[in-house]
């Protein structure tokens, strides 16, 4: 009987031992993830202050990536075609509305898209903005984004039918025959257009960080299955003393 008592308690603190281990690595490895996080919100917060850079151009686009170039401040100089307009679906602190995104001919030859700004439903029409639709050069300063593919959340883009959910580069430029567009768009900032639309500046520049929850409830977890452990061990020590009296 003794020794049919033992596995089972043995089988019970290996179980214990096991998800301890489990437990502390997976608070491990959230501690690195915050630290990873900090690193990433101080080095975005330094490209936002910075000066601007030139937009990068062909040679420079396979070297980008979101960790290495998101929100870096750039300006480019082109001319906005607005034939290519697209707008995009937004949500913002003036309410809802859409994302003006526009082509740029860059005076390096090639095409990047820039959201120039957020604009009402009721301005949607460009006739009812006809002072935004800027001629000639221009200089767009703004931060570097990523494309944002596939649509928004449970609605899928759909071209066909101008009916956009997300910056999504690749289908634009496709849908509007750009030809060769930067992988990137540019958030132009709050320098005002005529006729006050769009109005740009609106980029909101959040990064979730719960981490630090996440590793103390794996150390939590961890503490409670080592404490589990321990009652085991002891009930079995006690168990096998009351038996050898």
């Amino acid at each position: 009987m003794t020794r049919r008592a033992k596995a089972p308690g043995l089988a019970l603190v290996g179980l214990c031992v096991a998800f301890t281990a489990l437990f502390l690595a997976l608070g491990g490895w959230q501690l690195q993830r915050r630290a990873w996080k900090l690193e990433l919100i101080a080095q975005v917060d330094q490209r936002i202050h910075a000066a601007p850079s030139p937009a990068p151009g062909p040679g420079d686009w396979k070297s980008l990536s979101p960790t290495s170039a998101a929100y870096r401040r750039v300006s480019v100089t082109g001319v906005l075609d607005h034939r290519g307009e697209t707008l995009t679906q937004a949500v913002t602190d003036l309410g809802p509305g859409f994302w003006v995104m526009t082509p740029l001919r860059g005076a390096e030859g090639f095409t990047v898209l820039v959201n120039r700004g957020f604009v009402p439903a009721a301005r949607r029409d460009p006739a009812q903005r006809p002072l935004g639709r800027l001629v000639g050069p221009v200089t767009i300063t703004g931060l570097l984004r990523f494309s944002e593919p596939g649509g928004g959340f449970l609605r899928a883009n759909r071209p066909d039918e101008g009916r956009w959910y997300s910056r999504d580069i690749a289908a634009i430029a496709k849908a509007r025959g750009l030809g060769v567009t930067a992988p990137y768009f540019i958030d132009a900032d709050n320098t005002p257009n005529p006729g006050g639309w769009p109005r740009g500046g609106l980029t909101v520049v959040r990064f979730a960080n719960s981490h630090l929850i996440y590793a103390l409830t794996w150390f939590s977890l961890a503490a409670f299955c080592g404490g589990a452990g321990v009652f085991v061990l002891r009930d079995a020590r006690r168990n096998r003393d009351e038996g050898a009296a």
